[in-house]
This record gives structure tokens, sequence and C-alpha cells, in this order.
């Protein structure tokens, strides 16, 4: 048998404002909606630097899938075996958020819907 090349007529859409991406990213962001994502996590102070820097780099790795126009979320845990579901108002499911410690799950889906 012949292997064939599937093909598909679908742009790439960005993750946020749902417009066709000229080139594929890793992250599933345009370039836009990163730049604006990035402003927003400089100039957030109201969480501890680290958090924002996990937060980002959950961002990066395109760890974080907005769901139900960008108010629920799901991220990718640390181990990449889970996924929890997280929104932008803090609550999380993940052990922190159980807690009802703000985690830096819900900063990255905060730095998403604030961009």
């Amino acid at each position: 048998m012949r292997a064939t090349k599937v093909t598909t007529t679908e742009p790439t859409r960005c993750l946020r404002c749902r417009r066709p991406l000229r080139r594929p990213s890793p992250d599933g962001y345009g370039p836009r909606c990163r730049q604006k994502i990035r402003r927003t996590a400089r100039t957030d102070v109201t969480h501890p630097q680290w958090q924002v820097a996990k937060a980002v780099e959950l961002l990066e790795l395109g760890a974080v899938v907005p769901l139900r126009q960008n108010r629920v979320f799901l991220v990718v845990a640390d181990d990449g075996e889970g996924v929890y579901r997280t929104a932008a108002t803090g609550q999380c499911n993940c052990p922190a958020g159980l807690r009802s410690v703000r985690c830096y799950h819900a900063v990255a889906a905060a730095l998403v819907q604030a961009a």
C-alpha cells in the first residue's frame, strides 16, 4: 500500500482571538496576542515573581488551552501527566487550588484573559 499525504485547507487559528495564523506557532497564539500576553505578564505585580515566570513558561510551551469563550482553561501539569481545569478568577482543580491557594495555573489563565 502506498501512504497518502493528507492535507487540510483549514488554517491554524490563534487560541485567543481565533484569527487565522499565517505561520503556525508552537504556543498557538498569533504575534499580537503573544505580545499582549507578555506585556501583561511584565506589568502584573500582584503575584509572586516565580508564579509569573512559571505562568509565562506555560504560555510559551502552549500548555494553556482556552475553553468556553476564554473563561475556562485547560492547563497541563508540570510533569506533563495531568491536565487541570482552571479559571482566571482563581479557581483551579490542582492540589494548591483545592486548598484555596492562588496557583500559577490560574495566573497563566489570568494573563491570557487580560491580554
